[in-house]
């Protein structure tokens, strides 16, 4: 499923459509809706990079063992692993 984001509010956001997916990706990681190795996915950056951008924001990493298991399933299906 795709979300369409209407042209006007990523101009009334001041942001470009890649900064305002990386807000909400951010958004739905501190809100437990997703997990470090989803959110550092759907940005495009490696998790040890996301983490850091966390950490510059004053974000608390939540990762828990629901969390590792989910990173491992997807690093397997990617055949990583």
């Amino acid at each position: 499923m795709s979300v369409v984001i209407p042209n006007e509010i990523v101009k009334a956001s001041g942001m470009s459509a890649e900064e305002l997916m990386l807000e909400l990706v951010i958004l739905l990681f501190q809100k437990d809706k997703i997990s470090l190795g989803k959110a550092s996915e759907l940005v495009g950056m490696n998790q040890l990079r996301f983490q850091r951008l966390l950490a510059e924001r004053n974000i608390c990493i939540h990762y828990d063992v629901v969390e590792f298991q989910e990173d491992l399933k997807s690093l397997q299906e990617r055949g990583w692993l």
